[in-house]
């Protein structure tokens, strides 16, 4: 897989807002059958940044409803990379 299919975006919410400032790390979007080694090979090409530990999780897609109709968000995959003491990836610089 190349680099640009694994990583899908970035997560921003408060939470991962709090651990990019206080942790070093950043939360990720990554495509469902993407592994850890993938991952980080993926980070440090396309961002150029040396990772030090990734960590995986499957989030389940929330049911919603309007009126009679109920629907289901899609299931996705969250990856929270652990960046090396020195190394950034910063997504919002010119914002």
């Amino acid at each position: 897989m190349i680099e640009y299919d694994i990583l899908r975006g970035p997560v921003v919410t408060e939470k991962s807002t709090l651990q990019r400032e206080q942790f070093n790390q950043v939360t990720l979007k990554v495509a469902k059958d993407a592994n850890r080694v993938e991952i980080k090979n993926a980070v440090e090409k396309a961002f150029n940044a040396q990772v030090k530990q990734v960590r995986t999780l499957q989030v389940k897609g929330k049911i919603k409803q309007r009126g009679r109709i109920i629907g289901k968000k899609k299931d996705w995959k969250k990856a929270v990379v652990t960046l090396m003491p020195g190394q950034r990836i910063d997504f919002f610089e010119g914002v």
